[in-house]
C-alpha cells in the first residue's frame, strides 16, 4: 500500500492530464459505474461525507471521505478529505491520498470538462467569486481549455481579495483584478462561484448575453450561490441528475417555488459531452453547469494518481513520492 502526502498530489496530479480523463470518464465510463448518492452526517460542527465509486467495467473501486467543518480556525481547514483507491479483487488499498488538492483540483478539471463543450470560443474574460481553494484551482485550470486574456475575482474581504488577485497574477502570468462583485458577474464571459455562502452572490439580471457558469460552491439543499434571475435565464446541465435532485440547493429551492422545472435540467455531463441533448444552441445563451461533486471524478483523479506512483517505483534517480 502505498501513502501519498499532499505534496506528493501537488507534483505528480497534472491537470492538463486530468481534465481529458475525467472528459472520457463521463464518455465511457460513466455507464458502467456505479455511485450511490453521497452520505451526509450532519456533525455538531460540519458535515461528514461519505464518497464510493465503482466502475464493473474498467475495474475501478475506491471512495472519498471528507469532513466539511463550519467554523475552522484557519480558513484552510474548511474542508478535509482523504481518498482510498481499493484493489477490486481483494478489497485492500492499494492507495491512500491526502485528497484536499486532490478535489480541488478534480472539481476544477470537471468545471473545465463542462466549460470546454458550454462556453463561447472567443471567451476572454474569467471571473471568479471566491478566494480560497476552488478559487485558486479554477484559475489555474480553466485557462486550459480558454485562452482567458484577464481574470476578474471578487470576495467578501476587499484586503484579502486584492492580495489574492495580486498573488493570482504572479502565479499565472496574466491579469488579475480584484473587482465588486457586480463588475465580476457583469464583464466575465466564464463565471465560476467558489464560494461557501449560503445565499445568492449577485443579482442575474447583470449577466450579459453568451456567459457561461460553472456554479460549484453549494452542495447542500438549502444553501444556493445563483439567484432566481440567473437559474431562469440560464440554459442547465449538472454532473448527475441524483446528485444534483438531493444535493444541489441552488436548483431545488427555485424548483420548489415554481422557478423552473424538472425538464428546465436539460443535460447531465454524460449527455452533454455524448452530445445526446443539445444546451447552447445560439451564441448568446447564457449556460449554467451546476456541480455538487462526482465519485467518479475523484476515482479518476486516484487512478492517474496511482498510475504516476507505478511510473516512479523503477527509477531510483527520480524523485520519490513519500510513501510507506
Amino acid at each position: 500500500m502505498h501513502v501519498l502526502t499532499e505534496a506528493d498530489v501537488h507534483r505528480l496530479l497534472d491537470p492538463r492530464a486530468l481534465i481529458p480523463a475525467i472528459e472520457d470518464g463521463f464518455r465511457s465510463r460513466y455507464p458502467s459505474t456505479v455511485m450511490p448518492t453521497r452520505t451526509q452526517m450532519k456533525l455538531h460542527d460540519g458535515v461528514f461525507l461519505i464518497m464510493p465509486c465503482y466502475d464493473c467495467a474498467g475495474k475501478g473501486l475506491g471512495m472519498k471521505l471528507v469532513k466539511f467543518n463550519e467554523d475552522p480556525r484557519l480558513a484552510e481547514d474548511r474542508i478535509q478529505a482523504t481518498y482510498i483507491l481499493l484493489d477490486i479483487e481483494s478489497g485492500c488499498a492499494k492507495l491512500v491520498i491526502p485528497a484536499n488538492w486532490l478535489t480541488d483540483l478534480r472539481t476544477a478539471a470537471t468545471s473545465a470538462v463542462a466549460t470546454k463543450f458550454l462556453a463561447r470560443p472567443d471567451a476572454r474574460v474569467l471571473g471568479v467569486f471566491g478566494t480560497g481553494r476552488q478559487a485558486r484551482a479554477h484559475l489555474h485550470v480553466l485557462r486550459h481549455v480558454r485562452s482567458f486574456e484577464r481574470a476578474l475575482v471578487t470576495g467578501k474581504d476587499p484586503a484579502r481579495t486584492r492580495d489574492f488577485a495580486q498573488q493570482m497574477q504572479s502565479e499565472l502570468g496574466m491579469k488579475v483584478e480584484a473587482v465588486y462583485s457586480r463588475t465580476c458577474a457583469a464583464e466575465s464571459d466564464v463565471l465560476c462561484t467558489c464560494t461557501t455562502s449560503k445565499t445568492p452572490l449577485f443579482d442575474g439580471n447583470m449577466l450579459r448575453k453568451g456567459t457561461h457558469i460553472n456554479a460549484v460552491g453549494a452542495f447542500q439543499p438549502s444553501t444556493r450561490e445563483l439567484d432566481d434571475v440567473t437559474i431562469r435565464r440560464s440554459r442547465i446541465v449538472v454532473d448527475t441528475y441524483d446528485g444534483a435532485m438531493a444535493e444541489a440547493g441552488d436548483l431545488l429551492i427555485p424548483l420548489k417555488a415554481g422557478v423552473i422545472r424538472r425538464e428546465n435540467l436539460l443535460a447531465d455531463l454524460h449527455e452533454l459531452i455524448t452530445a445526446k441533448r443539445p444546451v447552447r444552441t445560439s451564441p448568446a445563451e447564457i449556460t449554467l453547469f451546476k456541480s455538487v461533486g462526482n465519485a467518479l471524478e475523484d476515482l479518476v483523479g486516484a487512478e492517474l494518481l496511482e498510475e504516476a506512483v507505478l511510473a516512479l517505483e523503477p527509477s531510483k534517480t527520480a524523485p520519490q513520492p513519500s510513501i510507506s
